[in-house]
């Protein structure tokens, strides 16, 4: 059993940045591929950014190319979202989820994870 804590959301400007850390409970964590998610009001949920579990291999939405970095510490058992230049297109509840995988494969695949967090809002004001 994991349990998931995001933190660091807010309210920023247009262009402004902000950086999420999801902290994992458990001493198994390095043994998860990480994932962030995000649910815009009125849309489904999607996949944002993924990390393999030991850092090998990351993976991103077109959308955020460029602009966000996912990172993970293992012995902080805490994976990061750096997101910089921030749009309000941006704006949704980000969620981090832990897939029990040691693969780089399918890591944008919202269905293999195997554990949530409660997210946490993100509003982009222009």
């Amino acid at each position: 059993q994991v349990q998931l804590v995001e933190s660091g959301g807010g309210l920023v400007q247009a262009g402004g940045s902000l950086r999420l850390s999801c902290a994992a409970s458990g001493r198994t964590f390095s043994t998860y591929a990480m994932g962030w998610f995000r649910q815009a009001p009125g849309k489904e949920r999607e996949f944002v950014a993924a990390i393999s579990r030991n850092s090998g291999s990351t993976v991103y939405a077109d959308s955020v190319k460029g602009r966000f970095t996912i990172s993970r510490d293992n012995a902080k058992n805490t994976v990061y979202l750096q997101m910089n230049s921030l749009k309000p297109d941006d704006t949704a509840v980000y969620y981090c989820a832990a897939w029990y995988y040691s693969g780089t494969a399918y890591l944008e695949d919202a269905a293999k994870y195997d554990y949530w967090g409660q997210g946490t809002q993100v509003t982009v004001s222009s």
